[in-house]
C-alpha cells in the first residue's frame, strides 16, 4: 500500500464527512425460537412475535446490559413484540447472531456494519447523530506529554458525561468544551513522533475508530504498523486505561499511545486505582472524520416491520426518557437516515488494510 493512496484515501473521507449532515460481554446470544406470528402485515408478510436487538459495549460490559433494558421495552410497547436485548463479545459475533437468526436489529460500528450487511444480508435503517453532528473521529491518547504535545502544551477540558465526568488533558489544538464537535484531523503532525518499539493500544480490529482509521493515520504519518507494540482491550474505555496504567509502569512493551473515540475518558465506569485518567491521559491528535455507528436489521423482516422498528428507535430518541437512555449507552442524540455513500469510504480505508 502506498503511502500516496493512502493519502488520497483520507482526504477523500475529510471531503465526504463534510458533505454529511451533521467504540468483554458477560451473555451469549438467546436462541432463536421457531417461527409463530401474531399477525399478517399489510404486505402480507407475516411479523414474528420475539426479536432480539443486540449492542456491542464500548466500556465495560456489564454496565450495558441494564442500561439497554429500557430500549428493548419501549420496542416490544410499539412494535406489539417482545424484544429482547442482548450484549455480544464484539462485532464480529454480533455478525454471527445475525447471520444465524439469533438476533435481527443490531447496533454496529460503521466498518461492522458494512459487514452485517455483507455476510448476513442486513440493511441498514438509521444512522446514529451526536449534537448534530453524523460524523466522528479517533483520538490518540499519550501518557508521555512532552514526547507528542508538539504544538501546545496540555491544557485542562471539562467533560459532561452521564459515566465520569470531570476535566481531562488535551494539547495541540484538540481542547474543546464540554458539549463541543470539533472536527479532524487535529494534531496530527505529532503522531510521525512515535518511535519503533512503542506500545500502542488499539480497541479491536474491526473497529473504525479504534483500529481502521487510526493505523491509515499511523502509515501516513510514517510510522509502519510492523514497527510498534500493539494491544487490544477490545474496548474504548479499556484503551483510555491501558494508556493511563502505562504511565506508571517499567515494562519494555508498556503502552505509551492509544486509541479510541471522542472522549472515551469520561465513559470509563470505574477509573483505575493506580494512575488518574484526568492527569495521566493526554489527549494529542484528532484522525479524520468517520461516519457515524447505526442500528441495522435482518433484511428478510417484513418491510412494514422494518419501517415500524426504524420509526420507534427515531421518536425513542426523541423522547426525554429515550435521549438520556440512548446518551448513557453510546453518547446518541437523534437518529438520521443512513449515509451509504459516506459508509462506503469506510469500506475503502478497511480495504487498504487488508481487512474485508
Amino acid at each position: 500500500m502506498s503511502q500516496s493512496r493512502l493519502i488520497g484515501l483520507l482526504a477523500t473521507v475529510a471531503l465526504v464527512a463534510a458533505c454529511t449532515t451533521g467504540p468483554g460481554a458477560t451473555s451469549t446470544a438467546p436462541q432463536a425460537t421457531g417461527t409463530p406470528t401474531i399477525a399478517p402485515s399489510p404486505t402480507g408478510q407475516a411479523w414474528p412475535d420475539r426479536l432480539v436487538i443486540g449492542f456491542v459495549p464500548s466500556r465495560e460490559a456489564a454496565a450495558l446490559v441494564e442500561t439497554i433494558q429500557p430500549i428493548a421495552d419501549h420496542l416490544t410497547t410499539e412494535l406489539g413484540i417482545t424484544v429482547e436485548g442482548y450484549v455480544s463479545t464484539d462485532y464480529p459475533a454480533l455478525v454471527v447472531a445475525m447471520q444465524t437468526d439469533q438476533a435481527q436489529i443490531g447496533a454496529f460500528g460503521p466498518f461492522a456494519m458494512l459487514q452485517a450487511v455483507d455476510r448476513a444480508g442486513a440493511e441498514i435503517i438509521l444512522q446514529s447523530e451526536r449534537n448534530g453532528s453524523a460524523t466522528y473521529h479517533t483520538q490518540f491518547m499519550t501518557n508521555n506529554p512532552d514526547r507528542y504535545c508538539t504544538i501546545s502544551p496540555p491544557v485542562e477540558n471539562e467533560r459532561e458525561s452521564n459515566i465520569n465526568p470531570g476535566t481531562f488533558l488535551n494539547c495541540n489544538g484538540t481542547e474543546r468544551g464540554p458539549t463541543d464537535t470539533p472536527e479532524g484531523p487535529i494534531g496530527t503532525e505529532a503522531i510521525s513522533q512515535i518511535p519503533d518499539g512503542t506500545g500502542v493500544s488499539f480497541v479491536n480490529e474491526t473497529s473504525a475508530s479504534g483500529y481502521i482509521f487510526p493505523a491509515t493515520v499511523l502509515i501516513t504519518s510514517g510510522v509502519a504498523l510492523e514497527d510498534i507494540a500493539p494491544s487490544y482491550p477490545g474496548s474504548h474505555d479499556g484503551s483510555a486505561v491501558a494508556v493511563c496504567q502505562g504511565a506508571n509502569s517499567d515494562a519494555a512493551d508498556r503502552v505509551e499511545v492509544g486509541v479510541s473515540f471522542d472522549d472515551a475518558r469520561s465513559e470509563v465506569a470505574a477509573p483505575p486505582a493506580d494512575c488518574s485518567l484526568n492527569e495521566d491521559v493526554v489527549v494529542f491528535a484528532y484522525g479524520p472524520e468517520i461516519p457515524n455507528d447505526g442500528i441495522v436489521v435482518d433484511g428478510d423482516l417484513p418491510d412494514d416491520l422494518k419501517q415500524a422498528i426504524k420509526q420507534a428507535l427515531i421518536d425513542y430518541a426523541e423522547s426525554e426518557e429515550g435521549n438520556e437512555v440512548l446518551g448513557t449507552v453510546y453518547n446518541i442524540t437523534a437518529f438520521a437516515d443512513p449515509n451509504l455513500d459516506a459508509l462506503q469510504i469506510v469500506r475503502d480505508a478497511a480495504r487498504e488494510l487488508g481487512i474485508e
